[in-house]
C-alpha cells in the first residue's frame, strides 16, 4: 500500500501534467519526460493462443517475454468479432451498434461531435502515426456517396486521421503514438501456403465443435505457424524501439483487434471470436500511472471500446463525455465492468443480429434471428479448406451433435459456463440450475440494448432511407422515434412463441416500419405456426417499406404463398438501395429450395453481373453478386 506521501506525489505529477501540457503544446515545446510515448502493437484475428496465456502448443517467445515484464489482462474482449466495427470502436471510444456502424462494411455517417482519438492527440501536440491500421467503417463528407464502404473510401478517411511517416519523423522531443499493425495472423494467411512449417497437424488439440479432418488439422497448425511469424515481428518492433533510445520513454500495448481466424471464431460472439490477448508494459518512469505492477495478471474485464479513454488518461487528455469506454487504469472500483457487451450484425452479405454479455464466468447470447444458422455462406470464409471440409463432413453425416450445430437454426438464447466449458458447446439456457443466471443476464442485456438505443435493430434498407439528412445515432434519439418498441418487438419476435402471435399481429400494423419488420421476422421464425397471421402478412406485401415487404414475403413462403412471396423478393432485387437488394438476396437464400421456381432468373442475373464485373461496370454490386452466386448454385 503506497504511503500518503507517495500518493500525494503521484497526484501532484498528474496535476502538473494536466495543467502544464496545454501550455507547452501552445508554444510548440514538447516534453517527452512529462508525457509517455505510446506504441500499440496490434495483431489481426488473434485469440489468446499464446504461451503467455497458457497455450503449450503455441511458439511465441517474444510475446511471452514481454508478458513477464507487463500487465497481462485475462478478460480482454473485442466488442465486435470482426475488424471494421471493432476498429470504429477503437478510433472513437464508442460502441458501434449505438452509432449505426456495427454492420461489416457500411458507410453510415456519425455526428460531428464524435471525433477520432487522433484529433485529440494531435491537438495536444502528439505525433500520431499508423502503420497499416485502416478501415474504420464510417463515412465523412470527403468519401464517396455509397451505402457500402469501398477501399478508396478507407484511404480518403485514413488521410484525415494520421500524420505522415512513423515515430522517427516527429519533431525533436515530441511525444508520439505509433500504431504498428501486423497481418501475419489474419484470416487471409490461411489461404496462402507456407514453407518451413513448425507446428505438426497431428499435435493440434481440436475444439469439440470441429470434426477431425486433415484439412481442419492443417489449417489449425498453419494458424499457429502464422502466430509464430507475428510473434517474431513483435520482437523486432521492440528491438527497434530500444535501438531508437525510446524504450524507457514508451508505454507498449500488445493486443489483437478480435478473435481467431478459423470458422466459429472470427465473426461470432463466442470467446473464440471476441476474447483477445491484451498486454501493457510501462517503463519505470510511467508505472505510477498504472494500478498494477509489471508482471501482474488481472481478471479485470476490459473492452476494445476502452482503448481511447485509456490512451487519453495516459497522455493527460480529458476524456470527452460522450465516449462509452472507460480508462482501464482507473483507481475507482466503480469503473470496473461487470460485463463485456458484445454484438454481431451483418457480416459481408449475410444479415444477422446477435447481442451478448460476458462476465468473468458466464456468457449469455441472444440470437434475434435464430432461424438463420451460424453457418451462413460467406465467400471469403469459405476460401479456407477447413470450412469446406467441416461442411462436407457434416453433409456426409460424419459430425456429432456439437459439430452439426453450426449448420442448424439456433436457439434464441445461449448460456455458457466458460470456466468449465471454454469452447462454449454446452448450452445451459434451458437448465433450471442456471435459471437465476439466465434471468439476470437476460435482463442486463436488455437494459444495455435500450441504454445505447441500439441502431442495429433498424433494418439497413430503412436506415439508409431515414438517414439521408441525419445520422442513425440522432435518428433513434428523436422524440417520435420508438426505438424502445423496436427493440422490444425484436425481443418478442425472436423467441418464436405461439402465445405472442396476437401481440406480433398488433405490431405488424404499427406506424413505425422497423416495428412492422420485426413482427414479420417473428412470423418467419414461427414458420407454419404463423398461419393465423397469413392474411395480415399478405397485406404487408404492399407495405411502403421494402424491408417489411421482404420479411413478410419470407414468412409467407411457409404458409403456402410462395408465388406471391418470390415475386416480391425478385422485385426488390432491383431496388435502388443496395441494402434492400442484399436483404432480398438473404431472404432467397434463407428459404432454400422454395426458391427453385426462380432459379433460372437468378442464374441469369448472376451471369449478367459477372459480365459487368469483368468489364469493370459493377461499382456497388460485388456483395449482391456474392450472395446470389451461392444461392443460385444450390438451386
Amino acid at each position: 500500500m503506497p504511503s500518503l506521501q507517495k500518493k500525494l506525489t503521484k497526484q501532484l505529477k498528474r496535476y502538473i501534467t494536466f495543467i502544464v501540457i496545454p501550455l507547452l503544446c501552445a508554444s510548440s515545446v514538447f516534453a517527452t519526460e512529462d508525457r509517455p510515448n505510446i506504441l500499440w502493437i496490434v495483431s489481426e484475428d488473434n485469440s489468446p493462443l499464446l504461451g503467455a496465456y497458457g497455450d503449450e502448443y503455441a511458439t511465441t517467445p517474444n510475446i511471452d517475454e514481454l508478458a513477464k515484464q507487463s500487465i497481462v489482462f485475462d478478460n480482454a474482449f473485442a466488442n465486435s468479432p470482426v475488424c471494421a466495427p471493432t476498429r470504429f470502436s477503437i478510433i472513437t471510444g464508442m460502441h458501434a451498434n449505438a452509432m449505426g456502424t456495427n454492420n461489416m462494411r457500411s458507410r453510415n455517417s456519425i455526428p460531428t461531435f464524435v471525433k477520432a482519438y487522433t484529433h485529440y492527440l494531435r491537438a495536444a501536440g502528439y505525433h500520431v502515426t499508423n502503420d497499416n491500421k485502416t478501415d474504420y467503417n464510417y463515412a465523412t463528407a470527403d468519401v464517396s456517396n455509397s451505402e457500402l464502404l469501398s477501399y478508396k473510401d478507407w484511404q480518403a478517411l485514413d488521410s484525415q486521421l494520421w500524420d505522415k511517416g512513423t515515430y522517427t519523423d516527429r519533431k525533436q522531443g515530441q511525444p508520439f503514438l505509433h500504431v504498428y499493425n501486423m497481418y501475419e495472423s489474419h484470416e487471409s494467411r490461411l489461404h496462402m501456403p507456407l514453407d518451413n512449417r513448425r507446428h505438426a497437424p497431428e499435435d493440434v488439440t481440436l475444439p469439440p465443435y470441429h470434426p477431425d479432418t486433415p484439412e481442419i488439422r492443417d489449417d489449425w497448425s498453419l494458424y499457429y505457424d502464422r502466430i509464430s511469424q507475428m510473434d517474431s515481428l513483435v520482437g523486432k518492433k521492440i528491438e527497434e524501439l530500444k535501438s531508437a533510445g525510446e524504450l524507457e520513454n514508451t508505454i507498449i500495448f500488445y493486443y489483437s483487434d478480435h478473435g481467431g481466424a478459423l470458422a466459429r471464431s472470427k465473426r461470432f460472439v463466442y470467446d473464440t471470436g471476441t476474447k483477445i490477448p491484451f498486454i501493457v508494459h510501462a517503463p519505470e518512469k510511467f508505472q505510477h500511472l498504472l494500478n498494477y505492477k509489471m508482471g501482474d495478471r488481472t481478471d479485470q474485464i476490459i473492452d476494445i471500446v476502452d482503448l481511447a479513454p485509456t490512451l487519453f488518461y495516459l497522455t493527460g487528455i480529458e476524456k470527452p463525455s460522450h465516449m462509452h469506454g472507460q480508462n482501464i487504469f482507473s483507481a475507482s472500483a466503480n469503473d470496473n465492468k461487470q460485463y463485456t457487451y458484445l454484438y454481431r450484425g451483418r457480416m459481408d452479405v449475410r444479415i444477422d443480429l446477435v447481442r451478448a454479455l460476458r462476465d468473468k464466468q458466464f456468457k449469455y447470447i441472444r440470437n434475434y434471428m435464430p432461424h438463420r444458422p451460424n453457418g451462413q455462406h460467406l465467400s471469403y470464409l469459405w476460401k479456407a479448406a477447413s470450412v469446406r471440409s467441416w461442411e462436407q463432413a457434416c453433409e456426409q453425416n460424419r459430425c456429432n451433435e456439437a459439430q452439426q450445430r453450426f449448420w442448424q437454426p439456433r436457439p434464441a438464447e445461449e448460456l455458457y459456463d466458460t470456466k468449465t466449458d471454454p469452447w462454449e458447446v454446452n448450452n445451459l439456457a434451458s437448465d433450471p440450475t442456471y435459471s437465476k443466471v439466465l434471468l439476470s443476464m437476460r435482463s442486463a442485456l436488455m437494459k444495455k440494448n435500450h441504454h445505447y438505443k441500439d441502431v442495429g435493430f433498424i433494418p439497413e434498407g430503412e436506415l439508409s432511407l431515414r438517414t439521408e439528412d441525419i445520422t442513425g445515432y440522432e435518428l433513434v434519439r428523436q422524440d417520435n422515434f420508438p426505438i424502445d418498441v423496436v427493440i422490444d418487438t425484436a425481443d418478442i419476435a425472436s423467441l418464436g412463441e405461439i402465445q405472442n402471435i396476437q401481440l406480433l399481429l398488433d405490431r405488424l400494423i404499427h406506424p413505425e416500419a422497423s416495428v412492422r419488420y420485426w413482427a414479420a421476422v417473428g412470423f418467419s421464425i414461427l414458420k407454419e405456426q404463423a398461419l393465423p397471421a397469413k392474411k395480415s402478412l399478405l397485406l404487408r406485401l404492399n407495405d411502403k417499406s421494402a424491408d417489411v415487404q421482404i420479411a413478410a414475403a419470407e414468412a409467407l413462403t411457409h404458409l403456402g404463398h410462395e408465388k406471391e412471396a418470390l415475386s416480391i423478393m425478385m422485385k426488390q432485387l432491383q431496388h435502388d438501395s443496395a441494402m434492400v437488394r442484399i436483404h432480398a438476396a438473404n431472404a432467397l437464400n434463407g428459404i432454400g429450395h422454395k426458391a427453385d421456381p426462380v432459379a433460372e432468373q437468378l442464374k441469369n442475373m448472376v451471369t449478367a453481373m459477372k459480365k459487368l464485373k469483368t468489364e469493370g461496370k459493377l461499382p456497388d454490386e460485388n456483395y449482391l453478386l456474392s450472395a446470389l452466386s451461392h444461392t443460385a448454385s444450390k438451386l
